[in-house]
């Protein structure tokens, strides 16, 4: 089994693991979009390339939706398939915000992004090995 693999079972048992996929009426998978709530611990704020503020980097399990990927295959990109899966896997969210990696040099993606109210918060290496990605987040409501 790959890293990638290991890395997708191990998302996939967690009890906050929301997914969203679109497929055509025959069933040809089309989409995807899937994340979690970030835990207290998470390292996802350590891959910054500059550190961010402590307010910025506050976890408690519950005040951050990270997007872990979302994905359009390209014969259905730029037909509002990535918003609808967006929303779908943020339907019913009680989290504060949204936190996600994009490349910088995907400019459908950036341009998407920022249309939906993401802001550049920082830069990142998300994982060992990995291109510099920008680190985005979208606010969704306060909670009380």
């Amino acid at each position: 089994m790959s890293a990638n693999s290991r890395r997708l079972l191990s998302q996939v048992r967690k009890p906050t693991f929301r997914a969203a996929l679109a497929r055509t009426a025959d069933g040809t998978p089309v989409g995807i979009a899937y994340g979690y709530p970030l835990s207290a611990g998470t390292g996802w704020w350590d891959r910054l390339t500059a550190p961010a503020s402590t307010e910025l980097r506050r976890e408690d399990g519950t005040r951050t939706f990270g997007l872990i990927e979302l994905a359009v295959r390209a014969p259905w990109r730029r037909r509002g398939v990535a918003r609808r899966l967006h929303e779908a896997v943020l339907v019913g969210a009680v989290e504060e915000r949204v936190l996600l990696n994009a490349r910088p040099d995907v400019e459908a993606a950036q341009a998407a992004y920022r249309s939906w109210g993401y802001r550049k918060v920082g830069e990142a290496h998300p994982w060992a090995g990995a291109a510099l990605h920008d680190v985005m987040v979208l606010a969704l409501h306060e909670r009380s």
